[in-house]
């Protein structure tokens, strides 16, 4: 046996094992990260949870290399909207998918709870309710399926509600109850350069019953512009909002059920978003 080919080889086996030791050590099958952002407004699709009010909103996420994920997502929320709250936590799970390098999909499930909110914990503004009233014992929490498939940059996502939506059903003045309720989410995020992105959105939900003989129907849209930093911090800002005026504006939207103040909840503002992942 030649001597000398086992000198060459051995500095090449042991520089291919350390370079696939270094690569299981870069690449763990379970990835932890966490998010922490400061918004001017809470917007939830394209409708207004703070009442103007700014947020303090993170987050974290568990992603296996499988393709599995976990997270939760915390944010403070107005008790105008939500009586005897002020908190929105999102717990969810599913699965992420690649046909190719370009096409991929997603399937899972999405939480809303809203601790301590409930709709008897209000009052009754008699704009919206003949006095003396009752107030129904009724939650906001929500949970849907999702699915969908992405391309590059462009996406596409289906929720169905398989819970009221948000407490919406016959107890809150609803024509019947509003499981089976759909969200479509058309996003695209464009790079422009390597720390600009150009953001837009289109949805549409879709509501199970109607109110007092109107729709709840609508259509919301986004258009901003992200700019990351180094150290994980960004800086976004979008133009937002939503259509359904007669809705999600006083008297039949926008009146709160907590001290009788009203708000047009979908009006177009400029929102703002500072953050940083770790």
């Amino acid at each position: 046996m030649n001597n000398s080919k086992h000198f060459v080889l051995l500095p090449l086996l042991l520089l291919a094992a350390g370079t696939v030791r270094a690569e299981a050590e870069a690449a763990p099958d379970l990835t932890v990260s966490s998010n922490l952002n400061l918004v001017s407004e809470y917007r939830f699709r394209g409708i207004d949870q703070t009442w103007g009010g700014p947020a303090l909103q993170g987050g974290v996420d568990l992603a296996h290399r499988n393709g599995l994920y976990a997270g939760l997502w915390a944010s403070n929320v107005s008790g105008n909207s939500y009586p005897g709250g002020n908190l929105e936590v999102d717990y969810y799970a599913g699965y992420n998918g690649k046909l190719d390098d370009d096409w991929g999909y997603t399937v899972g499930g999405y939480g809303y709870w809203y601790p301590g909110a409930n709709v008897d914990k209000g009052t009754c503004p008699s704009a919206a309710w003949a006095a003396p009233c009752s107030l129904p014992g009724q939650k906001f929490d929500n949970f849907e399926l999702n699915g969908g498939f992405s391309w590059r940059w462009l996406s596409y996502k289906l929720s169905v509600s398989l819970t009221d939506y948000f407490g919406a059903n016959a107890k809150t003045g609803y024509s019947g109850d509003t499981k089976g309720s759909l969200y479509h989410d058309l996003s695209a995020n464009v790079p422009l350069a390597e720390d600009l992105t150009l953001n837009l959105h289109l949805g549409r939900t879709d509501v199970k019953a109607t109110y007092g003989g109107i729709s709840a129907d609508y259509t919301d849209y986004r258009l901003g512009l992200t700019r990351t930093f180094s150290g994980g911090w960004s800086l976004s800002g979008a133009w937002v909002g939503a259509t359904n005026d007669r809705f999600y504006r006083p008297p039949v939207g926008g009146l709160s059920a907590a001290n009788g103040e009203t708000r047009e909840l979908n009006k177009d503002r400029l929102v703002l978003q500072v953050g940083r992942s770790f």
